[in-house]
């Protein structure tokens, strides 16, 4: 390994140097004769690994995967794509082939109708899938890797599988019920694709630009930026050009942009007819704002600088002779780029440890270990111990430089489904009830349990649901979002805190002017209603003198990881 690296800083010419061989092995040694069932018991392994670590967080689902299980529901009961029943039809979702997932499984009786040995559909559906997605994921890496160092395959699927295991911010947001676990899954897939083909010299062939296209069309239809993973195997067909392949390289190009474009192109044209937009509502909502690329170097901290080191030195030393593996790896950073600085173009998200970065990681991870294991097998016993006691070092200094971070988020997950649905849905549930408001309107920023458990007409105060909201964001026109909330829709119940009081100005003075009167004070805000709406003024006061005790138990007890029962069903009354 010292005379690796040595050729590597010294730049000595690729002809002097001793080129990284696929295995160190003889013909008749163990490298060239994997057994077969080493690959797929250290997908086994690996999956089991990171499966244990998702444990650790319970029953958390995010709130926002909780909008797409609402969407589910309402296509899979014939309403078409709509928040709730009589909504008007908005893409409230980013993530059309997620939500296929969890409208397929609900037709099957898998999603949102009970629960299995005591644990919610709810849950226990999208974790399934994300565990499923994880499999795929690492059996990805493992295809890849045998088409470099086939009797190792098993070696670079464990260290990527323990690289992503002990990285929370992958763990927790592939089983937060959010599409993340399937984006990964299409990030590996491409991966292995353009490694296998560069690897096997198939990279003009039909077959290769047709795989290569639907995973790259998968993951379009999975993320708004997965979209950039359709640049990955034109790059590669670039990179590794040659004169006399020029026709053949051609018409795979055709043959790939016909797969990718005919059916990405008929979607965006149903997009348009039905919703109006050629983009999500929610990218409209969230009003993206200047590329802030600098925001990939966060990562780097996240991941360990230490780590980062040696990983980029193990590829370095790859990249330096040349081989089979250097083209491999070649096309495996080709993917990893465009998933970095599609991360980078994307604005900052609120939620902790880095939602958008997924694919990042399941690459970042395949390079590392893949890099890794190749200077392994061209290393003698003493680069060996070097690099197996850098590796392990850098990976307990990465997890212990995060592993506050991450046990704060252990012990406090981004917003949970089943808190907004009682804190939300059921508690505005209640109080309509009780303030004798039969046909109310509720304005709120927190959707996803709402929707689930609300009997109430719902107006998304955060906008991904509400075009009128939406557009309020994208133009910076708060005045406009206020006239919209409090004098257009006026509605009955309103609830807003922290970022959502502030942004878009519905401070207490104003929502007083406009008659609101409140419930339940929360920080800045708490929850309100239109006096005008009450019959009986009575009734708000004995409305306070329910919720005052009971939401500040709830609110200072919350419990993100727990769940909430077998189902939610519109018209559940808070039980506090």
């Amino acid at each position: 390994m010292n005379a690796t690296l040595l050729a590597l800083l010294d730049n000595r010419r690729p002809d002097r140097a001793r080129p990284v061989p696929a295995a160190r092995a003889s013909p008749a040694g163990p490298a060239s004769r994997p057994r077969r069932w080493a690959d797929p018991a250290a997908v086994f392994a690996a999956t089991a690994l990171i499966a244990v670590r998702a444990a650790g967080l319970g029953r958390w689902i995010v709130d926002d995967a909780a909008v797409t299980f609402a969407y589910a529901r309402s296509i899979d009961e014939g309403l078409g794509p709509v928040q709730l029943p009589g909504a008007s039809t908005v893409e409230g979702y980013s993530n059309p082939s997620w939500l296929v997932l969890m409208a397929v499984g609900r037709r099957l009786g898998l999603f949102d109708h009970g629960a299995f040995l005591g644990v919610s559909d709810l849950v226990l559906y999208p974790k399934a899938l994300a565990l499923l997605c994880t499999a795929g994921t690492l059996a990805c890496i493992a295809w890849a890797a045998r088409a470099v160092t086939p009797g190792r395959a098993w070696a670079v699927t464990l260290l990527a599988g323990t690289a992503l295991a002990t990285n929370l911010s992958y763990v927790a947001w592939s089983f937060s019920g959010l599409e993340n676990p399937l984006y990964g899954l299409m990030a590996a897939g491409t991966g292995a694709v353009l490694v296998r083909a560069v690897a096997r010299g198939g990279l003009t062939a039909p077959r290769t630009a047709v795989t290569a296209a639907a995973i790259a069309l998968l993951a379009a239809l999975t993320r708004p930026d997965g979209a950039v993973l359709v640049a990955a195997h034109p790059l590669v067909l670039a990179l590794f050009l040659r004169r006399r392949d020029l026709a053949r390289s051609v018409r795979a190009l055709a043959l790939y942009a016909g797969v990718v474009a005919v059916p990405y192109g008929a979607f965006l044209l149903w997009r348009h007819a039905v919703f109006g937009l050629w983009v999500p509502n929610t990218a409209v909502a969230k009003a993206q704002q200047t590329p802030q690329l600098a925001q990939s170097g966060d990562l780097l901290t996240y991941a360990g600088w230490a780590f980062a080191l040696i990983g980029a030195l193990c590829a370095g030393a790859v990249l330096a002779r040349p081989g089979t593996a250097r083209r491999a790896l070649v096309a495996l950073l080709v993917p990893l780029l465009l998933v970095l600085l599609a991360y980078g173009v994307l604005g900052r998200d609120w939620m902790a440890l880095y939602r958008f970065a997924t694919p990042v990681w399941v690459l970042a991870a395949a390079v590392a270990a893949l890099s890794a294991v190749v200077l392994w097998e061209a290393e003698g016993s003493r680069g060996r111990a070097v690099l197996v006691m850098a590796l392990t070092g850098a990976l307990v200094l990465a997890h212990t430089g995060r592993a506050e971070r991450e046990a704060s988020f252990k012990a406090h997950p981004t917003l949970s489904m089943c808190f907004v649905a009682e804190r939300y849905g059921q508690v505005f549930n209640t109080y309509a009830e009780r303030l004798g408001l039969r046909h109310a309107t509720v304005a709120l920023p927190d959707l996803g349990g709402t929707l689930l458990t609300t009997r109430l007409r719902v107006l998304d105060l955060a906008g991904l649901t509400d075009r009128r909201i939406a557009d309020a964001y994208a133009s910076g026109d708060m005045r406009a979002l206020r006239d919209h909330v409090l004098r257009a829709e006026r509605p009955e119940l309103l609830h807003a805190h922290a970022a959502w009081v502030d942004k878009p100005g519905l401070t207490v003075a104003r929502l007083a002017d406009a008659g609101y009167v409140p419930l339940y004070r929360q920080q800045n805000g708490g929850d309100f209603v239109r006096a005008d709406a009450v019959h009986d003024p009575a009734r708000i006061a004995a409305v306070r003198a329910w919720a005052a005790p009971r939401l500040d138990r709830l609110i200072a007890e919350q419990d993100h990881t727990g769940g909430c029962g077998a189902t939610l069903t519109p018209g559940q009354g808070a039980a506090l």
